[in-house]
């Protein structure tokens, strides 16, 4: 069988993660790690189209990210430590010889927990995991933090110098420091699967085999801490919006906002669990940040046709959201939901408020408000502005047109402003 490099993209989506995580295990050194794997999967590009796909491709790359760090450390051994550490590295290759010790025992999700030391800042947590877990490079860790590439290279740098330097070491944490490193492993979670449900750039409008890692850790996570409320929540919140995915887009891969999805399309197992799970978090009676989003999504899951939305109920959970999470992004989800409240005027004064420009979704919105006010010059401009933020092919060309339409609505009335 041919070998693409499409093939090997795949591979490295769905096994990058694994690989790095076994092998900064061995080593204790993440950018020999991470370097090894990626000479691994050089080597991939060059074999596999001749030599065809290997039985295990997984097994296969951390194989040879193994021997190629082996071999770094021999080259570059000045005293005997080194040459210990090499030979440490001949180990199954599986990484099942490797002792599993301590509460956690999925390989990613150790190294999620691990990353969220509390030496390091929230920030340089979650794009450092982004960075080993999901081997999202770093515009697509800046675009998900809404900082510019330069300013998350540097963080991500300090981030690794930090461990080093403080010499933090690759550990299973102990059921104590578990609590500590919830909300940071949350968060690393939900920006996963964000990139997962759209990603930041690409031919596709998802990823999802980066969703599917990150709803899978998430269940690893809820039977690791039953008891946590907001561990629930955020399963709930990713398996709601990942019953959307077969209605996201038409038989051309074009992008089908939510309020024209067939919803006959969702995928009404996931749909159930997730509600199930938040009625499980409403009865506890602690709602945070990720149940209330949840809780939020099962409204709309709720309703058989957009316009059957309980658009009151919504505001209302949004309203709760934004006591616990003041953000610019809550208040321009909520905006959303006022629009269809109160109207598109009152929503477009709420956005007036908001720090999010450059923000794709603050100019889709506007756009979309716009529109409704038969502003069309002001909504083609803002349709204009969201297009070009988004590298995203799908949603960009989504964009693109809606712009035309509303430029060739302005054409027609003769609006000029």
């Amino acid at each position: 069988m041919t070998v693409s490099g499409a093939d090997i993209a795949r591979v490295f989506r769905a096994e990058h993660g694994r690989a790095v995580s076994v092998l900064i295990r061995a080593l204790g050194d993440i950018d020999l790690a991470e370097d090894a794997v990626q000479d691994a999967f050089t080597v991939a590009v060059e074999r596999w189209p001749r030599d065809g796909m290997p039985p295990s491709p997984a097994g296969w790359i951390i194989t040879t990210a193994r021997r190629r760090a082996i071999d770094r450390l021999r080259r570059e051994a000045t005293r005997e430590a080194r040459h210990t550490e090499a030979l440490a590295l001949h180990a199954p290759d599986d990484g099942s010889g490797l002792p599993e010790e301590g509460p956690v025992r999925d390989e990613r999700l150790r190294l999620v927990f691990t990353c969220c030391h509390p030496a390091l800042s929230r920030e340089a947590q979650i794009a450092l995991t982004l960075r080993l877990l999901g081997g999202l490079t770093t515009p697509e860790i800046a675009h998900a933090f809404l900082v510019p590439e330069s300013t998350m290279a540097q963080r991500i740098v300090r981030a690794k110098s930090k461990i080093r330097s403080a010499g933090i070491p690759y550990r299973v944490p102990r059921d104590e420091d578990l609590p500590a490193r919830l909300a940071s492993v949350l968060a690393v979670l939900y920006l996963v699967f964000t990139e997962g449900h759209t990603a930041t750039a690409g031919a596709d409008l998802g990823r999802p085999d980066l969703a599917a890692e990150a709803i899978r850790l998430a269940r690893v996570l809820v039977e690791l801490m039953p008891d946590e409320p907001e561990a629930a929540g955020l399963l709930a919140l990713m398996l709601l919006t990942e019953a959307r995915r077969p209605a996201r887009t038409d038989a051309a891969g074009e992008l089908v906002v939510l309020a024209e999805q067939d919803r006959s399309l969702w995928d009404r197992a996931l749909v159930d669990e997730g509600q199930a799970l938040v009625h499980r978090c409403l009865r506890r009676g602690a709602p945070g940040p990720y149940q209330l989003q949840a809780a939020i999504n099962a409204v709309h899951t709720d309703a058989r046709t957009a316009a059957e939305t309980d658009w009151s109920q919504v505001v209302a959970l949004y309203d709760h959201l934004l006591r616990l999470a003041p953000t610019d992004v809550v208040r321009l989800n909520r905006a959303v939901a006022v629009a269809e409240l109160d109207g598109p005027q009152a929503a477009l004064a709420l956005l007036d408020r908001l720090d999010l420009d450059g923000y794709v979704a603050l100019h889709v919105v506007r756009a979309e408000l716009l529109g409704r006010l038969a502003r069309w010059p002001e909504s083609a401009a803002e349709w204009d502005r969201a297009a070009g933020l988004s590298d995203n092919g799908p949603e960009s060309r989504h964009l693109l047109a809606r712009a035309a339409r509303a430029a060739g609505a302005a054409a027609r009335t003769g609006d000029r402003r």
